[in-house]
């Protein structure tokens, strides 16, 4: 079988191909190594008379898509574009299967090349496996680094997208339910800088489940009764009071700073906008403004 392979220049592991995950051999192919005077017919009438010999995890036809699959991949096809039914494949244990059932005059010779050749394409593989896996990882590793930081943009930009609106005269609402959006972002805390608020952020911070720390100005509009009558209902805002800020800032849980250009009582009567404020340099200051004020 060896002189009769040399001799045709047939190559055995090159009609090897991998699919579904498997090493498997075609139809034609074992038909031209068994030389079966019908061809394919041959083999696959042996499969159709010993079907119960033969199940999937050893022989199936491929579909549609493994054999445009199996095209691309051979410069020349061992099977007819003409065929009216696709091609059946064979795994290793398939041969085996069909060796035994075939009577053809090399059928003894050819399956001991053929096992052969799946033994050598196993060794190959096997001794390639470590260097072909760290290529992989490392592909991998760039991959998941490069979809790390497109994530992290794609989130810079939807945050600048979500902030950065502008608020014309008239939209009160929308302003309104922007900073109650914003407020329910916060965790364990929200700190909010507004010189002239009222009993209207009350209402926007009743239903969080975080601490609320208003700084606000002396001649704020919200009384001592209000709060003191909001406490006993909420008991979770906390009021400090200090006219060292003009603009008006809302923290959450000391992360994210969010810049108002009215007053929460005053939003969306004029034109506005709410910014998240990126620079670290400008959080620091501002954290470390508010973190004087509360603990003087």
């Amino acid at each position: 079988m060896n002189e009769l392979i040399i001799k045709e220049d047939i190559k055995i592991e090159n009609m090897i191909y991998e699919i579904r995950g498997k090493q498997v051999m075609l139809d034609s192919d074992l038909a031209k190594l068994y030389q079966c005077k019908n061809g394919t017919k041959e083999i696959n009438q042996a499969v159709k008379n010993n079907s119960d010999k033969f199940p999937e995890r050893f022989s199936w036809r491929l579909t549609d898509e493994e054999l445009s699959n199996l095209r691309s991949k051979i410069l020349t096809t061992n099977y007819s574009s003409m065929s009216r039914i696709n091609p059946r494949v064979f795994t290793e244990q398939g041969v085996a299967m069909l060796s035994t059932i075939l009577k053809t005059k090399v059928a003894t010779k050819t399956s001991i090349a053929i096992m052969d050749a799946f033994i050598a394409m196993r060794h190959y593989i096997g001794n390639n496996e470590y260097r072909l896996s760290n290529v992989e990882t490392k592909v991998i590793e760039h991959d998941r680094d490069i979809k790390l930081l497109q994530e992290s943009f794609e989130k810079y930009l939807d945050e600048l997208k979500e902030v950065n609106e502008i608020y014309f005269d008239g939209k009160i609402y929308d302003s309104y339910s922007k900073i109650v959006d914003i407020f329910s972002e916060a965790k364990s805390e929200l700190i909010v800088i507004d010189r002239y608020t009222d009993k209207t952020i009350l209402d926007m911070i009743k239903n969080l489940k975080c601490k609320v720390i208003l700084i606000t100005g002396k001649n704020t509009k919200l009384t001592t009764l209000d709060i003191e009558k909001y406490n006993k209902t909420y008991n979770n805002l906390t009021i400090y009071y200090n006219n060292n800020f003009h603009d008006r800032y809302f923290i959450i849980d000391k992360d994210k700073i969010y810049h108002s250009g009215n007053s929460i009582n005053h939003i969306g009567y004029r034109k506005s906008s709410i910014d998240l404020l990126m620079d670290k340099n400008i959080k620091k200051t501002i954290l470390k403004d508010v973190g004087n004020i509360i603990n003087k």
